[in-house]
């Protein structure tokens, strides 16, 4: 290993060491395999999480028994190279799946596992919702353009029709609407009714009822106490195969 480097500490004192400037080129199984063996040294390791997509690429979780094992981790790992690379240590900023687990139970877990992936969708709802203003935000009018709008206006052909830019009327996905306590379903099959519905989604916390639409075969609204509940469902039934022919059923939040 070769000389330090110094890491900048921003988070708070917990158990997960967030590791990051790890090399790239390595594969998964031989980066966890190596940083067991580093962060043994220091403790009980009971998770390592290393991830092999585009964003996780170069980083990696490493979850002790104890928060005292990851602060002696932290100093003394600060800045050792791996695979020529010096790595950058610091605290996680959430505590990861396993501490959780061991330390307040199935239930609390379950909680946690629910919030992370209200977050997770509220995020994608966001980037989304990003991407969508950047499709509608006009273009800078140039001398030309300013040139045309001082001529006198003509009628234009077609006028009164919309248009057929998808970009004047881009919505965000269905998919990345962000969480709420009640859920859109859709592609049910025709015999489901609302006994057969909230057979699937009453087992959830907080259920309040199933909403059918009189005017529209195949769709249902599910509505829920609060976020926890929907969240829990849809995670649960999303893709579910429903009637004789296993048809899967589409499960999103409600557009506001």
């Amino acid at each position: 290993m070769a000389a330090f480097v110094q890491g900048g500490i921003t988070q708070p004192p917990n158990s997960t060491v967030y590791v990051k400037n790890l090399e790239e080129g390595i594969k998964i199984d031989d980066l966890k395999e190596a940083l067991t063996e580093i962060f043994s040294e220091y403790g009980t390791v009971i998770d390592l999480i290393a991830k092999k997509n585009i964003k996780a690429r170069g980083q990696a979780f490493v979850v002790f028994d104890d928060v005292e094992s990851a602060e002696r981790a932290i100093k003394e790992v600060q800045g050792f190279e791996l695979f020529e690379k010096p790595m950058l240590l610091d605290y996680a900023k959430t505590r990861s799946d396993a501490t959780v687990q061991k330390d307040g139970g199935e239930e609390e877990f379950e909680l946690h596992k629910r919030r992370r992936l209200a977050e997770k969708e509220r995020k994608q709802a966001q980037q989304a919702a990003e991407e969508q203003k950047k499709l509608k935000r006009p273009a800078i009018p140039t001398a030309a353009d300013a040139a045309s709008s001082a001529r006198p206006a003509k009628a234009a052909r077609g006028a009164g029709l919309k248009s057929s830019n998808p970009a004047a009327g881009a919505v965000v996905p269905d998919e990345y609407l962000p969480p709420n306590k009640i859920l859109f379903v859709q592609n049910l099959p025709e015999d489901y009714d609302v006994d057969g519905l909230t057979q699937i989604f009453g087992r959830f916390e907080g259920f309040r009822e199933v909403r059918l639409v009189p005017t529209r075969k195949g769709i249902a609204f599910v509505e829920y106490e609060a976020e926890a509940g929907a969240i829990s469902a849809k995670e649960s039934t999303s893709g579910m195969g429903l009637g004789a022919e296993s048809k899967a059923i589409k499960v999103t939040y409600q557009r506001q």
